[in-house]
């Protein structure tokens, strides 16, 4: 079972991280252009705010997130925009406090729900411990936009472990959300981490295979990086369609990043 306490941790430090990247920022520079298409890193902050607040409300009285959910369904498919729209409009350190602030309290609620309960989602309803994991994949993912448009580069730590494991975790919903039959055998997944060991997840036997580094892993299934443009290599017909459809994010299939775009 996972350790909840342990990927709270880890969310914390990831969160941090992205914070102290924007918040001795100039209030012109949060206007800078990343690379999603029509989003700044207000934008980029303002929608870590906004999921920390709408995972918040999932935590609490089931007909909460169903009103939110009914809420969603009358703005239609660029509700994710539209919240991040909204959010980059405030003020740099009010967006900054009002962040800070959600995480907290997500992460003190998340601490809080009864062991054995799964909270409601966009998605498939997920564990506290599920959800904790989506938010330390959002804030790397998110937080990755925001070192590249401002050319830094981020040094990948073994907190990448969650973001690999539930990329694996997440390959038949990517499948799914192209129309497509998830393929009948597991895929067995080799990475290189950080620290130089290696991550398995998968039959050790699979005769469909992908090997490569654990932050290319990650920078692929969050579609942050092109596969083509990483180090990663597959084996079998399927486990190469998926690495073109990759997404361990709710919501409608994403359009990555372009060939080359980070040559």
């Amino acid at each position: 079972m996972a350790d909840l306490g342990a990927i709270l941790e880890d969310l914390a430090a990831e969160t941090q991280l992205v914070d102290d990247a924007v918040a001795g920022l100039p209030a012109s520079e949060w206007a800078r252009p990343t690379p999603a298409e029509g989003w700044t890193i207000a934008h980029q902050i303002a929608h870590l705010a906004w999921t920390d607040q709408k995972s918040l409300i999932a935590t609490g009285p089931p007909e909460d997130f169903q009103a939110e959910i009914e809420s969603i369904l009358t703005i239609g498919e660029n509700y994710v925009d539209v919240g991040a729209e909204e959010g980059a409009q405030k003020p740099p350190a009010e967006l900054l406090a009002e962040w800070r602030l959600g995480r907290t309290a997500l992460a003190t609620a998340l601490a809080a729900v009864p062991a054995g309960e799964k909270l409601p989602w966009y998605g498939p309803p997920m564990s506290p411990a599920s959800m904790a994991t989506a938010r330390m994949m959002e804030t790397w993912a998110h937080g990755q936009d925001v070192f590249d448009a401002l050319g830094v580069v981020r040094e990948p730590t073994v907190r990448l472990w969650h973001i690999a494991r539930f990329g694996t975790r997440t390959r038949d919903f990517a499948f799914k959300l192209h129309s497509l039959a998830p393929p009948a055998d597991e895929f067995r997944v080799e990475l290189v981490a950080p620290d130089g060991s290696t991550w398995a997840f998968g039959p050790e036997d699979a005769e469909q295979r992908l090997t490569g580094s654990a932050l290319d892993f990650c920078l692929v299934v969050t579609q942050r990086r092109n596969p083509a443009d990483t180090d990663l290599v597959a084996t079998g017909e399927g486990v190469g369609e998926w690495l073109g459809i990759a997404q361990a994010f709710a919501g409608p299939p994403g359009e990555g990043r372009k060939p080359g775009q980070f040559a």
